[in-house]
């Protein structure tokens, strides 16, 4: 039979493991189980009642661990419901099995030690203990606690304890290793590595050297070498059952030297970076530790300054667990900077955090704080990582991929792109999506307090414009450019390419709040010309999205183009910040912004912005009922278009006449024209907005006509295009069209979807 999780009825109906038999002996462990059995608690409820792991219990009624302390005993006395007397006995028989301060000598088998050792001079102490104390004011990591407790599980495991700087992780394998590990017997050892550390790592030899003599070896006996005293820690380690934590370890070559040769040994190692090849290698299981959620952090924050001090501000609380990011040390510098105040508020202490300037500054206290512990890891990596990482400071965003990086630090996406992995292995970058990372807030502080060069904001705004550029020429092929680049433009190292529409509205899509956030920083550098210029190349996302709160950003990149004195770019926003308040009905706002739109083309020369302004101004006067003003002014932009030669503008020009023609009930009209429109079209098969609003426009006249038959296999076209782009506006219009021929269930449910996607959509 296996030692699996098998279980039985025990008595009163209760659960228990198979393990729970009594031991031979008249133990500590004996005399726990005979007062489970009394109580009719299983293993599992008295583990839970008494807030140890079960595997723990189990270890102490077996007699694999025959001397718990005292507050584990008060906590099995507790929820076993003892009195004073049982409980008494049941402590003073726990106290008998704690191992002794005395030393024993053991002789290690034949072969074990290294040559030049005489195996009568290996001695040992009883159960060394080289663990620091267990942390004070520890809270929360049940998660972690457990995976932690699953890690150290099975054959000479090794867990990998990996987080940022500061996150707390050696606080919690002191925690944990303090209350739950069971049947570790013969001892606990503990190294601090200093992998990110000041003061330099301790060399293998002295590490060793503290081991051996914890073991039992007499100074005089432990080998100058480290290979030699390798060799003699694995000996000793082999029939023992050790606890061995390797704090803050650098790499994984640091380690392997350390790892214990027992098999019923339990490694831990805790480190900032991810130590893959400790993975490879020794099949290390990682344990990943995170910041701090917002009740975790006020609690850690109620375990220094008190619960009554907290509680009486809860919300100061929250906003200082979120300004320290829930990052464990600066809540705990927080915390320490209010103790040493008790007349401060929590409220004036999240006001000081409040100000990004000071918020690093802060959070330091003597040589603790975040910024130490940052800059200790930064040190750790190369010069060009450490290069890219000052860069990824001036990102105005909150995620960055290759391409950005690149464009920042002025390299290729490629070498970026292994920057990024190193930032991430170091816990400096989270992936939070394929080729998308991300800095934690305090970082991105650190990182925009070094020197990254006066170019960076300027080099991935421009980033931004290329590749916004290279988005519309795929989402709209064939359409002008948005605009001349600026005169001072830099170019990236590499733009990326965009295989299709769907590819470059989901970019825009993904990367809509760090657009809004590049148009923000560069109106606050006073980059004007740049603001007005993002804003405007996202036009095809407004399109696809045109009800999605667009007119602030719209009015930011008014304010930018008129104060870069640039009437070509203040045309071409007013333009598209009419159409906007036109389909948020504010029609009246949109003729004032149209007309000056087109007044400002003509004066500028520029015919094809002067046709666009029509065409937009026109759909206003539409909307107001002024049907023929409306044609007018489409018949005028697609005069204009043909003059200057801009087919696509002349065919979105005669898209809208044809709109407003069906509109207004002339059908032989709308449909010639829509049907001319349609022959513009190089690529039949394309399914951009305009050739689906003119199959709809064409799919109306021929019903209005009389030829249903047609005009349904137009209209469902359309509705097949838009729906497999993911144009919903367009879907909806085709399939309204087709209801109002027919009450057709399944067109019903299409167009119930459609309308739902677009509702719904953010």
């Amino acid at each position: 039979m296996g030692f699996g999780v098998r279980r039985g009825h025990g008595e009163q109906g209760k659960t228990f493991s198979m393990a729970s038999h009594a031991p031979a002996d008249r133990s500590f462990g004996t005399q726990l189980y005979g007062l489970r059995r009394r109580a009719g608690l299983s293993q599992e409820d008295l583990a839970h009642a008494a807030g140890v792991s079960v595997r723990t219990l189990s270890y102490l009624e077996q007699g694999r661990s025959r001397g718990p302390q005292r507050r584990t005993v008060q906590a099995l006395a507790a929820a076993l419901g003892l009195g004073t007397a049982e409980a008494g006995e049941l402590e003073h028989t726990a106290r008998l099995g704690r191992p002794r301060p005395v030393r024993r000598t053991e002789v290690p088998p034949p072969g074990s030690v290294p040559d030049g050792v005489a195996p009568d001079a290996v001695a040992q102490a009883a159960a060394p203990d080289l663990l620091p104390r267990a942390p004070r004011g520890f809270h929360g990591r049940t998660a972690e606690l457990a995976a932690l407790s699953g890690a150290t599980a099975g054959e000479a495991p090794v867990c990998l304890v990996i987080g940022p700087a500061g996150v707390g992780k050696t606080a919690l394998v002191l925690h944990w290793a303090h209350h739950d590990p069971a049947g570790l017997t013969d001892g606990r050892l503990y190294a601090d590595l200093r992998g990110f550390s000041d003061t330099g790592e301790p060399a293998l030899i002295e590490v060793l050297r503290e081991f051996l003599l914890a073991l039992g070896v007499p100074d005089s006996r432990i080998p100058q070498s480290a290979n030699g005293a390798c060799a003699l820690f694995r000996s000793l380690a082999a029939d023992r059952q050790l606890l061995v934590v390797l704090d803050n370890a650098r790499d994984s070559e640091q380690v392997r030297p350390l790892l214990p040769g027992g098999d019923r040994c339990v490694t831990v190692v805790t480190s900032r970076h991810r130590l893959p090849g400790l993975i490879v290698t020794d099949t290390a299981r990682p344990v990943a530790v995170d910041v701090l959620g917002p009740k975790d952090g006020t609690m850690l924050l109620a375990g220094i300054l008190g619960r009554q001090r907290v509680h009486a501000e809860p919300a100061a609380a929250l906003r200082l667990a979120e300004l320290c990011g829930g990052l464990p040390l600066a809540l705990r510098v927080a915390a320490a900077r209010l103790a040493q105040r008790p007349d401060w508020s929590l409220g004036a202490m999240a006001a000081e955090l409040s100000d990004q300037t000071r918020r690093l500054s802060l959070l330091d206290v003597e040589d603790t704080g975040v910024r130490a512990a940052l800059r200790l890891t930064l040190q750790q990596l190369p010069a060009h990582v450490s290069r890219l990482f000052a860069h990824l400071g001036r990102h105005p965003g909150t995620h960055v991929d290759r391409y950005a990086a690149a464009a920042l630090a002025g390299t290729d996406p490629e070498s970026a792109d292994t920057a990024l992995e190193r930032l991430a292995v170091a816990h400096l970058l989270t992936e939070t999506a394929p080729g998308r990372w991300q800095m934690h807030d305090l970082v991105r502080l650190y990182a925009r307090s070094l020197d990254a060069g006066s170019d960076a904001l300027r080099r991935v705004l421009d980033h931004y414009i290329a590749t916004a550029l290279a988005a519309v020429a795929a989402a709209e092929p064939g359409n002008e450019n948005c605009f001349p680049l600026p005169v001072d433009y830099l170019p990236p190292p590499a733009v990326r390419a965009f295989g299709d529409r769907s590819a470059a509205v989901a970019w825009y899509a993904g990367e809509r709040d760090d657009l809004t956030a590049a148009v923000a920083s560069a109106q606050a550098a006073a980059l004007h010309g740049r603001t007005w210029r993002i804003v405007l190349a996202m036009w095809p996302l407004i399109v696809w999205r045109v009800r999605d709160g667009w007119v602030p950003l719209l009015q930011t990149a008014l304010a930018a183009a008129r104060a870069d004195a640039d009437q070509h770019g203040e045309s071409r926003v007013l333009n598209v910040l009419g159409w906007v308040l036109i389909e948020e009905g504010r029609t009246a706002e949109a003729l004032t912004h149209l007309g000056a739109a087109s007044a400002l083309a003509a004066r500028a020369g520029d015919p094809v912005a002067e046709a666009n302004a029509l065409i937009v101004l026109a759909m206003a006067h539409g909307s107001l009922g002024g049907l023929d003003e409306a044609a007018e002014g489409c018949e005028r932009a697609v005069e204009l278009a043909r003059t200057a030669g801009e087919r696509t503008m002349e065919r979105l020009a005669m898209q809208h006449l044809a709109r407003h023609r069906a509109d207004a009930g002339k059908w032989d009209q709308a449909l010639a024209t829509a049907t001319q429109a349609l022959a513009f079209d190089n690529r039949p098969d394309a399914a951009d907005i305009p050739h689906i609003l003119l199959l709809i426009v064409r799919g109306e006249a021929l019903l209005g006509l009389g030829n249903e038959a047609e005009g349904i296999t137009q209209l469902d076209l359309a509705a097949r295009e838009a729906e497999s782009s993911g144009y919903e506006d367009g879907a909806v219009r085709a399939l309204g069209a087709l209801l109002r021929v027919s009450a057709n269930a399944e067109v019903q449910a299409r167009y119930d979807a459609a309308h739902a996607r677009l509702t719904t959509r953010t």
